[in-house]
C-alpha cells in the first residue's frame, strides 16, 4: 500500500528542515568556538633613529603590551606604525619588516612564527617562543634582541 503523497512530502520537508537546522546551528557554534578568543594584534614600528620593535597584544587572553626590541638593527623609519590583526590564514604576507615563517589561525589565537632579523619569535597562546626558547606571557614586559 503506497503512502499518502502529501504525507511524504510533508517528511521530507521536515527532514530537510531538521538537517538545516543542524548544519547552520553547527557551523554557528563551530565558528564561534573558533574565533571566541580573538586574534593576535602586532604593532610593527620604528624608533626615530630606526630601530625597529613589536608590541604584541591578545587582549582576549590577558596579553597587553608586550614589546619586542632589536638594537643594533637599523631601517628606515616607518611613517607611521603599523598594525596586523593575524586573524585569516592570508594576514601577514606582507609585513613591514621580517616575514610569517608559520601561521595557523585555525582556532584564534593561532601561532604565529616570524623571522625577524635573525631571530625567531613565536607567538603560542600559552608562551613566547623566543630563538626555541620559552618565554612566559608578561604584560607590559620589554624583550631586547641585538642584532646577529
Amino acid at each position: 500500500m503506497a503512502g499518502n503523497p502529501d504525507s511524504i512530502w510533508k517528511q521530507a520537508l521536515a527532514v530537510l528542515g531538521a538537517c538545516a537546522v543542524l548544519y547552520f546551528g553547527g557551523f554557528w557554534a563551530m565558528q564561534h568556538w573558533r574565533t571566541r578568543r580573538g586574534p593576535w594584534e602586532v604593532n610593527f614600528q620604528t624608533t626615530a633613529e630606526g630601530t625597529p620593535w613589536l608590541t604584541i597584544a591578545a587582549p582576549d587572553l590577558g596579553v597587553t603590551n608586550v614589546q619586542v626590541l632589536f638594537p643594533g638593527t637599523n631601517l628606515p623609519p616607518l611613517s607611521a606604525p603599523v598594525t596586523v590583526t593575524f586573524d585569516e590564514p592570508t594576514r601577514g604576507a606582507a609585513l613591514p619588516f621580517g616575514r610569517v615563517k608559520f601561521l595557523d589561525t585555525t582556532f584564534l589565537p593561532g601561532t604565529v612564527t616570524f623571522d625577524l632579523f635573525g631571530h625567531e619569535i613565536e607567538l603560542l597562546p600559552r608562551t613566547l617562543i623566543v630563538n626555541k626558547r620559552e618565554h612566559p606571557w608578561r604584560s607590559g614586559e620589554r624583550l631586547e634582541l641585538p642584532a646577529r
